[in-house]
This record gives C-alpha cells, sequence and structure tokens, in this order.
C-alpha cells in the first residue's frame, strides 16, 4: 500500500432528522424509546468511518444503514508508518470506524488507533470503535507464568486513544467486556447462523463443543436449533497444537454441527471432526464467527473429512480461502445487517438487546 491512497467517499448530508421531543421523567414512567430515523443518509450527526481491514464489509454495512462511506484518505509512508486524514467535518458527529483488526493485527490495530486520534482531534462528538473481529482475544488471562493480557492491554490502548464505545461480535471470552471502562456491546453471529442452519435442515443434528470453554456457545446454538449437546475433551499441549482426547455424548449415526468462535490453523477443527466421525458420526459440518484461517488451515481443511465450514465476513478471506469457498468447501454468511442494525440502535438510542431475538 505504500504511496496509495485508500479515498472513501460520502455525499454531504442535506437535511438533518427531525428533533425528539424530550420527557421529564416522572415516578413509575418510563421514557419511550427514540424511534429509528427513517432516512439516516440525512442525519448530520451520523457518519461511518473504515480502515483497510475490511473494507467489502464497511460498505456493506452502509448499505444497509443507507449511507457511504466517509471520506477519509489513509498512505503509507515509505518506512511504513500509517498516514490517516478526515476529508470532512466530524465536530459534534456520532461517528463510528468499522475496523476488524485482523491479518496483519498490529497493522491494522494500529491504523485504528491512528484514525480514533484523528476523529478525536477533529472534535467528534461521540467515537464508536466498531471491530468485528478483536484481535489478541486469546490472551484474557494468566494461565501461565510471566505472560502478559494483551486483550486487556488492546482495551486500554483503544479507550486511551479516545474510543467512547466499543462494538465488538463474538468475542473469544465474553469476560473481555469487564476490561473497557467504557460501554460495549457483544453481539454474536449466532442469528444468522441459525437461519443458514435452519434452512439447511440437517437431519439427526447434534451441536457440537470442540472444548469446554466453548460449552456455552455451543448450548445456546444446540437450543436454538432445538438439537442434543456434545462436548469433545482436548488437550492442549503448545501453541496452536491440540490432541483431542474423547468425545462426551451420544454421536453415533448423527449429524454433526461443531460451533466455535474462531478457525486459526484448523488443528482442533480438524481433529475434532476426525474424532467425531471416529465416535460414529455420519457427516460432519462446522461454523466459526472468525475465519482466521492461518499458516496450514487451507490445506487441512482442504483433505480434512468436513462436509463444510460456515463461517462469517467479519474477516476477509484470503485468497487460497477464496478457492475454497469456490468449491463449495467454505460458505461465507454476510453479519453486514446485524451489524448495521446495532450501529442503528446504538445512535438512535434504542434496545440492542431485542437484536437478538
Amino acid at each position: 500500500m505504500k504511496g496509495e491512497s485508500n479515498v472513501l467517499t460520502v455525499p454531504t448530508p442535506q437535511q438533518e432528522v427531525g428533533s425528539v421531543t424530550q420527557e421529564l421523567a416522572t415516578p413509575g414512567k418510563v421514557k419511550p424509546e427514540r424511534k429509528r430515523a427513517g432516512r439516516l443518509s440525512e442525519d448530520k450527526r451520523f457518519k461511518i468511518f473504515a480502515g483497510s481491514a475490511n473494507r467489502k464489509l464497511a460498505e456493506d454495512i452502509c448499505t444497509h444503514v443507507g449511507v457511504q462511506l466517509g471520506e477519509s484518505k489513509l498512505q503509507r509512508f515509505a518506512d511504513g508508518e500509517i498516514y490517516f486524514q478526515l476529508l470532512e467535518n466530524v465536530r459534534g458527529v456520532d461517528v463510528f470506524i468499522v475496523q476488524p483488526t485482523c491479518f496483519p493485527v498490529d497493522q491494522h490495530l494500529v491504523e485504528l488507533l491512528i484514525m480514533i486520534d484523528a476523529l478525536k482531534r477533529a472534535s467528534a462528538g461521540r467515537i464508536t470503535v466498531v471491530v468485528p473481529y478483536y484481535g489478541y482475544a486469546r490472551q484474557d488471562r494468566k494461565d501461565r507464568p510471566r505472560v502478559a493480557i494483551s486483550s486487556k492491554l488492546v482495551a486500554d490502548l483503544l479507550t486511551t486513544a479516545g474510543a467512547n464505545r466499543a462494538l465488538f461480535m463474538d468475542l473469544h471470552a465474553a469476560q473481555i467486556q469487564g476490561f473497557f471502562n467504557i460501554p460495549v456491546d457483544h453481539m454474536f453471529a449466532s442469528p444468522v447462523m441459525v437461519s443458514y442452519f435452519r434452512e439447511l435442515n440437517l437431519p439427526d443434528l447434534t451441536v457440537v463443543s470442540p472444548d469446554a470453554g466453548g460449552v456455552e456457545r455451543a448450548r445456546f446454538f444446540a437450543t436454538k436449533m432445538q438439537a442434543p449437546l456434545a462436548i469433545v475433551d482436548k488437550r492442549r499441549t503448545d501453541l496452536n497444537v491440540t490432541e483431542v482426547m474423547n468425545v462426551i455424548g451420544d454421536v453415533q449415526g448423527r449429524t454433526c454441527l461443531i460451533i466455535d468462535d474462531i478457525i486459526d490453523t484448523a488443528g482442533t477443527l480438524v481433529k475434532t471432526a476426525h474424532a467425531l466421525l471416529d465416535a460414529g458420526a455420519v457427516k460432519v459440518y462446522a461454523a466459526a464467527s472468525h475465519p482466521v484461517l492461518s499458516g496450514p488451515a487451507i490445506e487441512r481443511i482442504s483433505s480434512s473429512r468436513l462436509e463444510e465450514v460456515i463461517v462469517t465476513d467479519s474477516i476477509p478471506l484470503r485468497e487460497e480461502a477464496q478457492k475454497l469457498e469456490r468449491q463449495g468447501k467454505i460458505k461465507v454468511l454476510s453479519v453486514a445487517g446485524l451489524l448495521g442494525a446495532t450501529i442503528e440502535s446504538i445512535h438512535m438510542e434504542t434496545s440492542v438487546s431485542s437484536l437478538f431475538s
């Protein structure tokens, strides 16, 4: 990207959304929620910007909301340093920045921090970071001596840079929300995936958690699908190295669906699938929110006995993964509508929890 600009353009709004009458709070009376704006494109106090991590997702979110990406310029100096400039007025504006911290994680994280700083110095009214994939989330505690809690560090960096609010999707550990001293909205891709699998109508379905840590996520999915739950007991021997021990639950003659949040090297996923098939499963599908797919992941999935791997567009697929998508081995579902609806709710101060239903 050296020397190249990433210019995102938005037409100047011409009219502001009608004012909302504020009622005084009275005992026993609940203040009604503000109604959603019919045309957010006319709201001068609402804008969406995006970094370079997943511009396609940002554009899809803007299509859902009914606006275009804010106008900005992103360049790099010869040594790789990031240069970012806002090309329109944001004074007093409710601004949302769409930027997953995916590969290369450090580059996209610093890019996000610089964007926040630029907005803060331009006197934005409120800055909400929309991070569909939260990098460094897997280091959320001291599970070994002398290790960092990097997910807390990233939280501090975002708030220190000037973020006033954060929107995440499928955090690796829900307690990461507690690392922030600003409001956090934590959304899940499960509504999108549940709709897909309901249409697929897999026979004799059993939902499977690939480890004990993901049981809550898999149990929620199993409840929505009205399917039984199984758990695969695994032991991690090193970073990105796991050894599957045994299957807890009856999967004999069943179609299994493995539910996880991240597919990184796909080692856990493939070993889990093989363990289920060895235990008598007929077919194995997999679903995960974030297709990190690093290292040997593509080769492992391609040569595995998995029927299909379903992911979301929280992270753009790499070129190698796009080949598997064309072959039907990987299926990408969009979460742009879900994130767009959440952004609308945050801006209009309506209930976000209602979106879970």
